[in-house]
């Protein structure tokens, strides 16, 4: 008879049976962390995570039972590179801004992470702790709980759709810069005779690149439009 599936975070380190493990949870993820920084998620596998240290792949199912589960472990690691004591919790955007901020640090540190599960429902006690924090700078904003964790969701949702942009434009190779001028000309041309008038106004703008002070105004629209009444 199958077993009932288990949180990863509810299950113990380390059994309570059998030799002393060689290796932390911790210190797994660290290798896989280590390989995705350098290679893409694509290089983690159990066999590439056992490889690096040292062992078998079946000698990794004694920490993890499946890749999702290693992965699961990657990412709540590099959350916890999020630093907490930049909120004065005095002011709830100011707080939340910074909490994008320093998400957007992450991803731009581990662009592997924009390729993982946006959402699990399955959190890790650095998700936990995010989460946590953020309720906490909404605390004393008229907004029932149900209105805030939809806020905090397309929050943390839109920072990782800005950071994965902005991952993507600094991934732009020649050849790519070539395609994306040749596909300008064309629009430009198409502009020329005057029938997309409302198209044309709204590129005639001059380009905004991505970068930090951006990411913030745009976060701040959309939070205002979510919490505010």
């Amino acid at each position: 008879m199958e077993t009932e599936p288990t949180s990863i975070w509810l299950r113990p380190a380390r059994g309570s049976r059998g030799r002393a493990p060689e290796h932390t949870r911790d210190g797994i993820a660290t290798v896989a962390v280590h390989l995705a920084d350098a290679d893409g998620l694509g290089a983690v596998t159990m066999r590439s995570v056992a490889q690096a240290l040292g062992g078998g792949s079946a000698s990794l199912y004694r920490y993890v039972e499946s890749r999702d589960e290693l992965v699961a472990l990657m990412v709540d690691q590099v959350n916890g590179e999020i630093d907490y004591t930049v909120l004065d919790h005095a002011d709830w955007l100011a707080d939340l801004l910074a909490l994008g901020g320093q998400s957007r640090g992450v991803y731009l540190r581990h662009p592997w992470l924009t390729d993982t599960p946006a959402a699990t429902g399955d959190l890790g006690p650095h998700a936990v702790a995010y989460l946590e924090h953020a309720l906490r700078a909404l605390r004393d904003l008229d907004v029932d709980g149900h209105r805030k964790l939809e806020a905090i969701g397309v929050f943390t949702a839109v920072v990782r759709l800005l950071a994965r942009t902005e991952i993507e434009q600094r991934g732009v190779e020649l050849q790519d810069r070539r395609r994306q001028l040749a596909a300008a000309a064309h629009l430009g041309h198409l502009l020329q005779d005057g029938a997309h008038p409302h198209l044309a106004a709204a590129l005639s703008a001059p380009p905004v690149e991505a970068d930090e002070d951006q990411t913030e105004r745009l976060l701040t629209r959309v939070l205002r439009g979510l919490l505010e009444r």
